[in-house]
């Protein structure tokens, strides 16, 4: 007994684009997360609790993950066909 078996994948060509552009967003994210430091660990640096690491960069983050969210649950609309 031979089984007829297509096997398709999970995700099209849309998904694995939109979660690359969500994967790119993350890293943005985290790079504005970075620096900020002193050059003498004994001396406090106030970089580390301006807008970009506080606000901007953690927001950016989030919408990178809302960004694959939607690359999950995304279909990619199918031309009408007409009979």
């Amino acid at each position: 007994m031979k089984e007829n078996s297509n096997k398709q994948f999970l995700f099209d060509g849309y998904n694995y684009k939109i979660m690359l552009i969500g994967l790119v967003v993350i890293i943005i994210g985290f790079v504005l997360m970075s620096g900020g430091s002193s050059d003498d660990p004994n001396v406090f640096s106030p970089d580390i609790y301006d807008f970009r690491r506080i606000r901007l960069a953690p927001t950016v983050v989030l919408i990178g993950f809302a960004i694959q969210v939607y690359a999950i649950v995304a279909k990619k609309k199918e031309k009408k066909t007409e009979d």
